[in-house]
């Protein structure tokens, strides 16, 4: 009995009956409620918090979603779009090139003609030349010079035509 533990033992029992008397342990229990129902509000606003934050991810992902399924719409709306603008653009420089070819091909016929009235009417000058040169050399006196003229003025007439 003359040991220190038993009297350690003996303090600490007559501590406790004094603050057992004294409400301390009411107070400690209703403490330890009060930390227990903190805890729990804490808890159950960590648990509110983190469905919150689920369901604004579960948004979030929905919206990447229909984003990336309307991206993929308009890329596909685009290159159909450039397709069909670069299809006309086709369209467009070949009837370009169909109506210059086409008015080329009219200037070279009308060149053509051109050139072949021009030789005709040179090659009727000539011959209209040849002929009265001919004609001055053999045949001689008025009714001469009358037939000359006549018959140059038929020649040339059907040479034009």
């Amino acid at each position: 009995m003359l040991e220190p533990e038993f009297w350690v033992a003996v303090a600490f029992v007559i501590f406790c009956g004094i603050v057992w008397k004294a409400g301390g342990f009411d107070q400690i229990i209703n403490g330890l409620d009060r930390r227990g129902e903190r805890v729990r509000r804490e808890l159950e606003e960590a648990r509110r918090l983190r469905e919150e934050a689920a369901a604004l991810l579960a948004g979030y992902q929905k919206r990447r979603g229909e984003a990336e399924r309307e991206a993929e719409a308009i890329v596909a709306n685009a290159r159909a779009e450039a397709e069909r603008a670069a299809a006309e653009g086709h369209a467009r420089l070949n009837d370009f090139v169909a109506r210059r070819t086409k008015a080329a091909e009219a200037k070279i016929a009308q060149a053509e003609a051109q050139a072949a009235a021009e030789v005709r009417a040179a090659a009727a000058e000539a011959a209209v030349r040849v002929s009265e040169t001919i004609l001055r050399e053999k045949v001689t006196g008025d009714a001469a010079q009358d037939l000359i003229r006549r018959s140059l003025g038929d020649i040339r007439t059907r040479l034009r035509a």
